[in-house]
This record gives C-alpha cells, sequence and structure tokens, in this order.
C-alpha cells in the first residue's frame, strides 16, 4: 500500500510539481512550435507520452542490466538517442499511416522528439540512480512513474497551451505581441500558476 502511494506521488509530483516543459523548460520547441492548434498539440503530446514511456521502459534495463555490467555506461546518451529515434520512427509511420494530414501538420516536429530533451532528459533521469544492480527493483516502479507523470505533464500543458492560443487568435491583441511574443508570455504566465503547486512537494 505504501509502496502504491509512493508510485501515486511521484506521478502527480513530475505531472504537476516538477512539470517538464514548466519547470524544468524542456521540450519547449515543440511545445511553441506546434501547440497553435489543439488537434496538432494533442496529437505532439500523445506521441510524446508514448515515446517517453516506452523509452523508459526499454531504456531501464538496458542501462543497469547491460551497460553497467558492461561498464559501457558513458554510451548511456548515444543509447538512448538510438532507442528514441527506433520508437519516433514508428509513431511516425503510424500517424502517416492513419493520418496524413496530421503527419504533413506536425512537419518537422515529429522527427525532432528524437532529440527532444524532455524525452531524452527523463531518461537519463531514471538510470541516474541505476548505477548498481541493487537500485534496480526499487526504482523501476519510480523511473516508470516519472515517466508516466512527465509524459502526461507535457501533454496537459501543451493542450491547454493550444486552447488558450486558440482563444486569443480571436482576442484584440496588440499587433506587436500576436504571435510568438503572446505564446511566450502564455507560458510564463502558465509557469507562474504551475508554481503554486510547489507546495504539494514540500
Amino acid at each position: 500500500m505504501n509502496y502504491f502511494v509512493t508510485f501515486l506521488l511521484a506521478i502527480v509530483s513530475s505531472f504537476l510539481v516538477d512539470n517538464v516543459v514548466l519547470s524544468r523548460f524542456y521540450g519547449i520547441c515543440s511545445f511553441v512550435g506546434v501547440s497553435n492548434r489543439v488537434k496538432s498539440a494533442a496529437s505532439m503530446g500523445i506521441a510524446v507520452t508514448f515515446v517517453i514511456v516506452l523509452a523508459a521502459l526499454v531504456s531501464w534495463p538496458i542501462y543497469v542490466f547491460i551497460l553497467v555490467p558492461a561498464e559501457l555506461t558513458f554510451m548511456d546518451t548515444i543509447v538512448y538517442i538510438l532507442v528514441i529515434a527506433s520508437l519516433v520512427q514508428v509513431v511516425g509511420l503510424v500517424v502517416k499511416k492513419f493520418s496524413p494530414s496530421l503527419y504533413k501538420a506536425l512537419g518537422i516536429y515529429l522527427p525532432l522528439i528524437t532529440t527532444n530533451c524532455a524525452v531524452l532528459g527523463v531518461v537519463q533521469e531514471n538510470t541516474a540512480k541505476g548505477a548498481s544492480y541493487a537500485y534496480a527493483a526499487a526504482d523501476f516502479g519510480t523511473a516508470m512513474a516519472n515517466a508516466l507523470g512527465t509524459s502526461v505533464g507535457f501533454l496537459v500543458v501543451i493542450v491547454l497551451m493550444a486552447c488558450i492560443r486558440t482563444r486569443l487568435e480571436a482576442a484584440n491583441t496588440p499587433k506587436a505581441f500576436k504571435g510568438l511574443p503572446i505564446a511566450l508570455i502564455t507560458a510564463a504566465l502558465m509557469a507562474l500558476a504551475f508554481m503554486g503547486f510547489q507546495g504539494i512537494g514540500a
């Protein structure tokens, strides 16, 4: 029961208290670039969620049971990028097959998930404590909770951002602030709002 509570708290912490975009500023490129339409933002969020969770699931055993025993931990970043790139290719093929219009709308941002620091950062954080077999059993659950919380947090904030930007298009925004400037101001205000959740982790 205590482990289940810890698992849920880890998800909530990664989702709200330490949001990957608004607290750590990972994945800002796709967050700003794709959040101009709700459908594109939701699709990007789902794609990133899929990649983060699967990358965490695959990378953890590779690191703990292959790289650590073989003393090849210095190659972890290369291995993670290869894993993430493979998953992104799968996502890209699926999206292109079932929704060519969405594939075109996502454009360059879909393959850029490979180098999205939100994905790579989560995987590296998850294995930072996995330097020995002693951590493997205890921290795998925490690693997956972090991956779930982070990915859902990315999905929620990018959809929220898209909803706000859709409303702003109809608002009487000064010409100098239209487009990217108002998007950055909106992101800053969202970050301030999410800072209020930091009391949860106190």
